[in-house]
């Protein structure tokens, strides 16, 4: 069944996850207007995080990008939820709803009922230790069961039950919270995208990855208002050492003046844009991330 247009942020999927994601501000863009990649980047989510404007890419694109690669579904390298008890704190819970609620797109989006519903369960039980209990009640998880295999509403209903607890933190005041959720969806996405790839190196998903470089410098810009809490400086730390790498992957814009159809009032852009990263730097990427997504899920 085709998805068309649902998106779920990172947010509130993160976001999942996430990317995780949701629908901070309900803005879509391309991320071609916010960094002169091109016209065929990832869809992106506009966030309004402490009067600050992040561009954050959707996860779920990156899924679909996965999906329609032909790779397979490789439940190996989602987080296993028997890790859930070993997260102790609300920081850990937050991160990990972020990364529990990128697998549950992932899992959807390839229609693994069982596997669905145990991922669900999962990012129940954590969203009520951090006090957002009502966004997964009994009654969405049945309703999820009555929707296996419609991957429309399966996201709309996982998209929802997240913008719901991002809007709950934002009200109290715990935007910290959400900030993690989209850090945690955000790093499994990408986590899933490299152990993916590992071995194939397909352009398009090569090319998802490296367009990660803005990205990951609008989430430690994010986290950058939280540095003073304990528990943040290795998460910083972690993503400051990964965007290192990124740095030197090259964006190259190729302007190719448009095709003006006058009497239909149609504008063809033939502009293009290619990415340069080498072998090197997406196995050092793809090595960093998978510590940095392990410390995380334990």
């Amino acid at each position: 069944m085709k998805l068309v247009t649902q998106i779920v942020k990172l947010s509130a999927l993160t976001f999942v996850s996430l990317s995780i994601a949701s629908c901070h501000s309900g803005v879509q863009t391309n991320q071609s207007a916010a960094s002169g990649i091109g016209k065929d980047s990832a869809k992106t989510e506009l966030l309004n995080l402490n009067n600050q404007i992040f561009s954050i890419p959707s996860p779920v694109q990156t899924v679909l990008l996965i999906k329609k690669g032909g790779y397979t579904y490789n439940k190996n390298i989602l987080n296993v939820t028997d890790n859930y008890s070993k997260y102790d704190t609300r920081f850990k819970r937050a991160l990990n709803l972020g990364i529990y609620g990128a697998d549950l797109a992932y899992i959807s989006l390839y229609d693994q009922t069982q596997d669905a519903m145990q991922y669900l369960t999962t990012v129940q039980k954590l969203s009520t230790d951090i006090g957002v209990a009502q966004s997964f009640s009994p009654e969405l998880i049945k309703r999820f069961q009555n929707n296996m295999g419609v991957e429309d509403s399966l996201l709309a209903m996982i998209s929802s039950a997240f913008r719901n607890s991002d809007a709950f933190f934002k009200d109290n005041n715990q935007r910290d919270l959400s900030s993690l959720i989209i850090v945690g969806g955000w790093i499994e996405t990408l986590y899933v995208a490299t152990q993916e790839n590992a071995g194939n190196n397909k352009d398009e998903l090569v090319r998802r990855i490296a367009e990660q470089k803005i990205s990951i410098q609008n989430l430690i810009k994010m986290l950058l208002a939280y540095k003073d809490k304990p528990e943040y400086s290795g998460l910083i730390t972690g993503l400051t050492d990964l965007s290192g790498d990124f740095d030197s992957v090259q964006f190259i814009y190729n302007y190719v003046a448009p095709a003006v159809d006058v009497q239909n009032k149609i504008t063809n852009v033939n502009s293009t844009s290619e990415v340069k990263i080498t072998p090197e730097q997406l196995k050092s990427i793809t090595a960093k991330i998978q510590t940095l997504r392990n410390q995380i899920a334990g």
